[in-house]
């Protein structure tokens, strides 16, 4: 039984391939011999063959990441390959395209679609029907694929003998036979879900079906092709358990690690920034960048509250973790100006950007048009950044705002981050010892720091450059409250001519 969305799906697919019909008509006019030369020119080479029968799947030239996963898909008839792909990369397209030359190639003869239900798996198999049913250049070369008696939404047998057959996780998957034939392709898509992630037992059962039911219909001596789709949702899922027995994986991300587009000629920055304007840095990391977060691990919640005067602060700390290159976008800059007054620690400014290296060193120009000599200011950045690209950067600020910046490095050798930060931050923010400027509350950096310090857990890849540089500033407060030492540097007032 079809569902309603499963059968606005098959609608929505026959006005798709009936829209690539019309945008790639067939060519009555070749002769067999001409028709023949064609086919196996476009078998020879698979990316013409996906372009000219897909033309509407078509829309971008693929990454070289596609191509690569492409190569060793067919090149490669027993092979298990996982697809840890972020959204928007193509996965089920690529895949779709990948199976169906397979099959009327005649290298696959019996495919298994299996998702997280079998609503899922219908509606993930539904364009594999419809194309083979309506795609007027398949069925010019290749034949009418469409069968009396063996057409249904949840399995289908081709003219040409290809079987497919959807099947959801639990459902058996034996008798799986087309003629003496066992399943040699097997698709996974869309098989974890965050309710399943949720619990290690429903994972565990979910992964144990298809190690036990579904991939054990493959016949010992015939080569199977297993392509396992999907993201990295949970830190424990069925998508890392495939990738830890896979031939092959490759984690692919919307950005690459200098913080590029993986695929320019789909997603250009522009689009991607668009599309992730309105989406919190947990939602971010979790469907585009494989990174799940479980928030509050360590940091339940931070607390604000409005700050003191400056001048009741004895000293003020500008700390500053800078990520790594002017250039790179996947890294977060990070500035915290902070005061202790009596037993608390008190961030008055926290900036936490993907930025440029010029942007980063302008915060520090506010924070010295902030302080205004109201009380001694140390600015310190981690260790060993001042190197002779930052140097030149200085150099070219100073002259911009006309006022000498008094970075120096901090000389620490610091331990692990993630438990120098939890061990120094953890505690003193449990005991309602750490706040951060309700004035501030509001701001995108802000924002950008309190979610790096929710998502902070031993185990998760996520950005921690705002809490490092909080970590910084109360480890240099700790420091010069204890050693009591002189080198600060009072930043005079900046100078108004206006003022008579």
């Amino acid at each position: 039984m079809i569902k309603p969305a499963d059968k606005r799906a098959l609608v929505n697919w026959d006005v798709f391939v009936d829209n690539m019909n019309r945008a790639a008509p067939v060519d009555l006019t070749e002769t067999p011999l001409q028709k023949a030369a064609r086919i196996s020119a476009l078998e020879a080479y698979p990316e013409h063959w996906f372009q000219y029968y897909f033309s509407k799947f078509y829309t971008a030239e693929p990454a070289p990441f596609h191509l690569r996963s492409t190569q060793r898909v067919l090149n490669n008839p027993e092979w298990f390959e996982a697809r840890p792909w972020s959204r928007e990369l193509s996965k089920s397209g690529r895949t779709m395209m990948e199976v169906l030359y397979l099959a009327m190639t005649g290298k696959k003869r019996n495919i298994i679609l299996a998702s997280n239900n079998s609503s899922n798996a219908i509606r993930l198999l539904l364009p594999y029907k419809t194309i083979l049913e309506k795609n007027s250049r398949l069925i010019n070369d290749y034949g009418v694929q469409q069968s009396i008696g063996n057409w249904k939404a949840d399995e289908f047998i081709t003219r040409n003998g290809v079987a497919f057959r959807a099947l959801g996780a639990g459902e058996s998957p034996r008798g799986t036979r087309n003629d003496e034939i066992r399943p040699d392709c097997i698709i996974v898509d869309d098989f974890d879900t965050d309710e399943q992630c949720r619990n290690p037992e429903l994972v565990e059962q979910a992964y144990d079906w298809l190690e036990r039911a579904l991939i054990p219909t493959r016949s010992i001596s015939v080569p199977l092709l297993v392509i396992f789709n999907g993201n990295i949702i949970a830190e424990d899922c069925c998508m890392l358990r495939a990738m830890a027995v896979a031939d092959f994986y490759e984690i692919v991300n919307i950005r690459d690690e200098n913080g590029k587009s993986t695929w320019p000629n789909k997603n250009t920055e522009a689009y991607i920034d668009t599309a992730l304007r309105f989406l919190s840095y947990k939602a971010i990391q979790g469907e585009y960048y494989n990174n799940p977060i479980t928030e509050g691990k360590v940091f339940k919640e931070i607390h604000f509250k409005a700050i003191r005067p400056l001048k009741e602060y004895r000293f003020l700390v500008s700390y500053t973790d800078p990520s790594y290159k002017s250039g790179r976008k996947n890294d977060f800059k990070a500035t915290c100006l902070m005061g202790k007054w009596k037993d608390e620690y008190h961030v008055i400014r926290q900036y936490c950007q993907q930025t440029t290296t010029a942007n980063m060193l302008a915060w520090h120009y506010e924070i010295m048009s902030l302080v205004n000599g109201a009380v001694p200011l140390y600015m310190l950045i981690e260790w060993p950044w001042i190197d002779d690209s930052l140097k030149l950067e200085i150099a070219k600020a100073n002259k911009h705002f006309k006022r000498s910046l008094p970075l120096t490095p901090d000389p620490r050798k610091k331990p692990e981050k993630f438990y120098r930060i939890e061990s120094s931050l953890e505690p003193i923010n449990r005991n309602g010892k750490l706040y951060f400027n309700q004035a501030i509350k509001d701001t995108p950096d802000m924002k950008a720091c309190e979610a790096q310090f929710k998502a902070l857990s031993q185990t998760s890849r996520a950005h921690d450059d705002g809490p490092d540089s909080v970590e910084g500033a109360k480890a240099t407060i700790d420091s010069k409250t204890i050693s009591n030492t002189g080198g600060m540097q009072v930043l005079p007032p900046i100078k108004n001519s206006k003022r008579v």
